[in-house]
């Protein structure tokens, strides 16, 4: 009959260059750069996938979305999400809340987070309320600190 609840975390990291846009939680954050990435670079979205993935033992988002894909090339990674939740349903499961940590030097981010919850619980199919998200600074320490990288770790609970 299997777990009726499971959990999984993920990680990503994106380096970061100048005349990218920069995508967080599938929002389009006001910056001068983003994130070096065969898709759209959403370091948020990517580290959420791995979460859910790793509930359901479904292996990675790198395993399921290859990056030396033509098909995955430069695709908004709000697609890749819809995808793996989709496989979450498949197994029996929904997704009960998610807990994501972004570590940016900068831009600032905090004010895109209400949009980030909207954007991400619209298709996690959950209230605003089942998801948080935390962001922070490397207080200048490591390649987050001078602004080389953004680092994410991502929590998600599925049951039956």
């Amino acid at each position: 009959m299997g777990c009726p609840v499971k959990i999984g975390n993920g990680y990503d990291v994106h380096q970061i260059a100048e005349g990218l846009p920069m995508w967080l939680g599938g929002v389009r954050i006001a910056s001068d750069s983003g994130f070096v990435a065969h898709s759209d670079g959403d370091v948020a979205i990517h580290a959420l996938c791995d979460a859910l993935l790793g509930c359901l033992a479904l292996w990675d988002i790198g395993h399921h979305f290859p990056d030396n894909s033509d098909e995955w090339k430069g695709v908004d990674s709000k697609k890749l999400l819809a995808r793996v939740v989709s496989m979450v349903r498949e197994k029996g499961y929904a997704v009960g809340n998610i807990d994501i940590t972004i570590a940016l030097q900068r831009p600032k981010i905090g004010k895109y987070i209400p949009e980030m919850r909207d954007v991400l619980s619209g298709i996690l199919g959950v209230g605003t309320d089942c998801v948080s998200i935390k962001a922070t600074t490397a207080e200048g320490l490591g390649f987050v600190g001078r602004n080389e990288g953004c680092e994410v770790w991502a929590t998600a609970i599925v049951w039956r």
